[in-house]
């Protein structure tokens, strides 16, 4: 195995002729972190050293906080493939193998880096909402993206994590609280974050050069430890990346992921489900450690029973996302965020009244689908019928407005077969459910950032993918292959970029070119610009621009351009100007 010179990637010639290096290394790359050495593997096809499944943290007992590691040795052990999942239910479980014993990382870095080489390091936080999901996920393949960097002349490594999901990571009740075992998905990713700020350099990773990235739940992920300890900046990370998630906490409870009734009930349901309900509240949780997995597995394995979301603590989530935004109690470091034009259409569909089969066909169903995520405004006093009246204004049944667009599915009427599955008014729920779940926290927080003086970047990705039917349009997750240049579809049950035009794969390689002119320069445009329709390039967000909101990038299959994010204001002013009061966010 010939990887390339050590010596010319330090000196910096990316390009150099492979035959120079025939005589660099013919064994296994290795590096010594604090605790020791570990043996990894060298990946001609990429020409890429892979150190995979690296413990960052003793392994944890079940429910309790996860502890640095704290042993040495002699030798080398070895770090050649990737870790198990943590436990988690859901789709992206299938064919991986899971284990409570989950706390380990991934390291991808160019060949034979040394390690005075000061690269940037961009770490990825896998989304999956929190109950499931993990690092060996072949979806998030960071070779591509390495060998990108490398193209471009300004390499990168690449580092993956995983965290403890569903109950395992974020067990909910007072028992929980008492125990100061709260929001411990999010405390596994913090230690993560301290063993890549200690350890980095021994792989050629500059310790000050980090940025962590992530979807979905990933990018809430990200959000949580941008807000985490009341804004604390422990400078783990220089800068963030947030697709589809970042600004808050995911919206899960109605109310808000600070009703604490229903963690209890939640809780008290696992509790009795297991057989765990006798005696005192405090040996409940001890019950729920000493449980055998297949007796706490079977009672957990559906996460329609038991969702289990982050929760304010007055410690890790020390306040609401609301307040420490338009405080500015967040690390001042730039930031790049967006979401996918057609994200409610996932998030929307279903989300009517049961008597109408979950579907929207009216003003009523709409109304009532409005009032299953709030309740009466304790600050106002308005009731949950007079809160809907003021969403049903701000979000009209006008399909022009709703999503998807009317340029990517035409006009539902009654009768048709959007229309019997979903509701007349199925675009007017996708387009509230998008917003409240992803949209309006993306732009307070490039509004909040601006306020701040800090550099915000916002993209709007608008590409119907392969697999996907066209009238989901641009739904969640599709950004991703673009994001990590997956050309080859890796992960996927179909690849997005087949029977696409190569216009795709151009999108995608300008998409993961940001991505790496922002972990490297904190700027996505980089030196040299980016590939913008009309040469403006990215701009920074400033809300003197329009009126209040900024201009993003929109990724559209025929590449990308500047537009003003000013699109449904009425609707998403409304929900910001409610989110602590009515939402709990």
């Amino acid at each position: 195995m010939v990887p390339w010179c050590p010596r010319l990637l330090a000196s910096g010639l990316w390009l150099a002729s492979l035959t120079s290096a025939l005589t660099c290394r013919d064994k296994a790359p290795a590096v010594t972190v604090k605790n020791g050495t570990y043996s990894g593997v060298y990946s001609r096809e990429y020409q890429q050293d892979f150190f995979l499944g690296v413990p960052y943290a003793q392994t944890p007992a079940r429910f309790t906080l996860a502890q640095s590691l704290n042993e040495t040795w002699d030798g080398a052990r070895e770090a050649t493939a990737y870790p198990k999942h943590c436990v988690g239910y859901g789709g992206d479980m299938i064919g991986y193998e899971s284990s409570e014993d989950c706390l380990y990382l991934n390291v991808v870095r160019p060949a034979g880096i040394e390690p005075d080489a000061d690269l940037p390091v961009a770490v990825w936080i896998h989304g999956g909402g929190l109950y499931m999901g993990g690092s060996a996920d072949r979806r998030y393949n960071l070779s591509f993206t390495v060998q990108n960097s490398v193209e471009l002349g300004t390499p990168v490594i690449g580092v993956s994590l995983n965290y403890r999901l569903t109950a395992f990571g974020f067990l909910t009740g007072q028992e929980v609280r008492d125990a100061g075992i709260t929001n411990n998905g999010f405390r596994d990713q913090h230690l993560a974050l301290h063993w890549i700020k200690e350890n980095i350099k021994a792989f050629g990773g500059s310790p000050d050069k980090i940025t962590i990235f992530g979807e979905s739940s990933g990018a809430e992920s990200v959000s949580a430890q941008t807000l985490a300890y009341n804004g604390r900046d422990d400078g783990l990370f220089r800068a963030a990346i947030g697709q589809s998630g970042f600004g808050g906490v995911l919206h899960r409870f109605p109310g808000g992921h600070n009703n604490t009734e229903m963690q209890q009930e939640t809780y008290d349901r696992l509790v009795q489900a297991t057989g765990c309900a006798s005696g005192d509240a405090a040996s409940s949780l001890e019950c729920l450690r000493a449980l055998p997995f297949e007796e706490i597995n079977a009672a957990l394995n559906g996460t329609e029973q038991y969702t289990w979301p982050p929760i304010l603590d007055g410690d890790f989530i020390a306040d609401y996302p609301s307040r420490q935004l338009a405080d500015g109690r967040f690390p001042k470091i730039p930031i790049l965020i967006g979401c996918n034009a057609d994200e409610g259409v996932d998030f929307g569909t279903g989300r009517g009244p049961r008597s109408s089969g979950g579907r929207i066909q009216s003003d009523s169903d709409f109304a009532e689908s409005v009032k299953s995520f709030l309740g009466p405004d304790q600050t106002s006093g308005k009731t949950a019928d007079e809160l809907a009246d003021e969403v049903s204004y701000v979000y009209p049944n006008i399909q022009a407005v709703g999503v998807p667009s009317l340029s990517t599915w035409p006009a539902i009427v009654a009768g048709d077969q959007i229309a019997t599955l979903f509701g007349v008014q199925w675009r007017r729920g996708a387009a509230l459910w998008g917003d409240l779940m992803f949209h309006f926290i993306r732009r307070r927080a490039n509004q909040a950032w601006d306020k701040a003086g800090i550099p915000s970047y916002s993209y709007y990705f608008d590409v119907n993918v392969n697999g996907v039917p066209e009238y989901r349009g641009s739904t969640h997750f599709q950004e991703v292959a673009f994001v990590f240049n997956n050309l080859n579809g890796d992960g996927y049950a179909e690849n997005p970029f087949a029977n696409r035009p190569e216009s795709f794969k151009d999108l995608a390689k300008v998409m993961n070119t940001a991505w790496i002119n922002f972990f490297v320069h904190q700027d996505p445009n980089g030196p040299s610009g980016l590939a913008v329709r009309g040469g403006e390039g990215w701009p920074v967000y400033n809300t003197t621009t329009g009126g209040g909101v900024g201009q993003e990038v929109a990724f559209v299959p025929e590449g990308a351009f500047v537009q003003m994010d000013s699109w449904r204001a009425a609707g998403l002013n409304w929900l910001k100007e409610n989110s602590l009061s009515v939402l709990g966010n």
